[in-house]
């Protein structure tokens, strides 16, 4: 029997669907647990062969109809995992699809059968600024790609306990006049950065301003230089097939721990840090959590600064320059006697660290990062 190229692209793609509870490889990014790790603790149930079926039909039915050239640009970012530079797929934005008593939007059901079977509602995603629908309202033709989207991370309620003293000790640490240190941060002593001295130079030199700079750590020590970010978007990643950015990969390590050679080998894809109009963003694009702390993520009022855990295909805004300005409080000693070059958010690749961790403190993760802020 005589098959058209589409019908092949369509056949393809549904293989390539997102796994539900059920078939053995549930996507990480939909399940989790609460408590002061923050992520989404849902279940999918596998949808039982009826309901299946359904789907099946209506979305070889959706895809029949768009275009070749479309179904490509989606083949290539579903089989990639958003691995691959893919371009937007505009589709309209009125068509609804019904699967039992359910509609959807036609981009809505490309993103639960692409990426998210458990998707109840457009409130819990967030588009990527590498979209050209990014930011647009109501626009007739929306971007479709399942990868130009991620979701988001939900914060529950928390229990505030300890003294708020990390941010102010970093923000020490990091003074442009303290020069080269060493700090004792929770009971282990590591050698610090420079701090923003390295960054500062390129300012100095003519080189456009930097809004942040990030520093690679392997347990105690850091790896490689301070990474001076100019653009509004970096990737920072150990193995990405279209990779642009700050590759973990390429630096020199001289640690042979096994943990720290297994931790690096999962961070894959990595992350992507965005400075937005409204703070700045972390998406997770690796296939394991990763784990923030940041002063702005928790209550101004907080006694303790939290981890925060982020599944895979989860953004979560770990910088809001508003609440950093709020940290500055007149009657904070700590706060007032340091410039506001210095906040610092920290991610741990895998690992986690803190009150609900074996490991208490982020120098005892096998691979992190410190993102430095210029808030001037």
């Amino acid at each position: 029997m005589f098959r058209t190229k589409r019908s092949g692209l369509v056949r393809r793609l549904w293989r390539s669907r997102a796994p539900v509870e059920g078939d053995g490889e549930a996507d990480r990014g939909t399940h989790g647990t609460g408590g002061c790790c923050m992520g989404k603790a849902t279940k999918v149930a596998k949808s039982n062969a009826g309901s299946e079926a359904e789907l099946k039909a209506l979305t070889h039915s959706i895809l029949k109809k768009i275009k070749e050239k479309q179904l490509e640009v989606l083949l290539q970012a579903v089989e990639s995992k958003g691995g691959a530079r893919s371009p937007c797929l505009l589709l309209p934005s009125k068509v609804d699809a019904k699967v039992g008593q359910q509609s959807y939007s036609l981009p809505m059901l490309l993103y639960k059968v692409f990426r998210w079977p458990d998707l109840r509602h457009s409130s819990e995603l967030k588009r990527l600024s590498c979209c050209e629908s990014y930011g647009k309202i109501n626009p007739e033709l929306v971007c479709c790609n399942p990868h130009h989207m991620s979701r988001l991370c939900e914060l529950g309620e928390l229990d505030y306990s300890h003294i708020l003293i990390f941010t102010a000790k970093l923000l020490k640490l990091y003074s442009p006049d303290s020069g080269p240190s060493s700090s004792n941060t929770g009971g282990t002593t590591y050698s610090a950065p420079v701090g923003l001295s390295d960054s500062l130079a390129l300012q100095e030199s003519g080189e456009r301003a930097h809004w942040c700079v990030v520093a690679y750590w392997e347990e105690k020590t850091r790896v490689g230089r301070l990474y001076s970010v100019q653009e509004p978007s970096l990737d920072i990643f150990y193995d990405l097939p279209q990779g642009n950015g700050f590759c973990l990969g390429q630096l020199c390590s001289n640690n042979k721990s096994q943990l720290v050679q297994m931790v690096r080998a999962k961070i894959g894809y990595g992350i992507q840090l965005t400075r937005e109009p409204d703070g700045v963003w972390v998406y997770n694009r690796s296939c394991y959590p990763i784990f923030i702390k940041s002063a702005t993520l928790d209550n101004p009022d907080s006694r303790t600064l939290l981890v925060h855990k982020v599944f895979p295909g989860f953004s979560i805004k770990a910088f809001d320059y508003d609440k950093a300005g709020t940290l500055q409080r007149p009657n904070d000693h700590e706060f007032t006697q340091q410039p506001r070059t210095g906040f610092t958010v920290q991610i741990s690749f895998v690992k986690g660290w803190g009150q609900c961790y074996t490991r208490q403190f982020i120098s005892s993760c096998p691979c992190w990062l410190e993102v430095i802020f210029n808030t001037r």
